[in-house]
């Protein structure tokens, strides 16, 4: 598994796969993905687009209806107790990453919970997206190892 995204402006294999999230204010937005889970600013704004690991996340303001989108209007979550998206995050070692992102600002609604299958936590960023941070466990591997099999 690649460690690193693809080139965002000129994909290796014809397509990389992104998250846009529409935000409030995108400095307040782009500090924290950088600040909080270590993401690499690859465009400031219009729109912010940050490489965090082996993808990319994109942050542009509220607006539209734009020619593109004539009935779409873009509006950050109306409110943090409503769930319709989440970055869901799979790391190595929750517990360490926990400890790490908390150290630079990051507000976890709960420390690291064990689910059998997984363990994770969650964290809200600025406008109140949730992101799931979660490890999965000998279970996890073995149910991906037989579906893969």
């Amino acid at each position: 598994m690649a460690s690193e995204a693809p080139d965002y402006f000129q994909p290796e294999a014809g397509l990389v796969l992104t998250h846009l999230l529409i935000v409030r204010d995108v400095d307040r937005s782009r500090e924290f993905y950088r600040r909080v889970l270590g993401a690499t600013v690859v465009r400031d704004r219009r729109p912010a687009i940050l490489r965090l690991h082996n993808s990319y996340l994109v942050l542009n303001t509220e607006g539209g209806p734009t020619d593109d989108k004539p009935d779409v209007r873009a509006q950050a979550p109306a409110d943090s107790t409503t769930l319709s998206s989440a970055l869901n995050i799979r790391v190595t070692d929750v517990r360490a990453v926990y400890e790490q992102w908390r150290s630079r600002g990051g507000e976890f609604l709960t420390e690291p919970k064990d689910h059998g299958v997984e363990i994770r936590c969650y964290l809200r960023d600025p406008d109140g997206y949730l992101i799931e941070v979660g490890q999965g466990t000998g279970i996890l591997a073995e149910m991906g190892r037989a579906v893969a099999a």
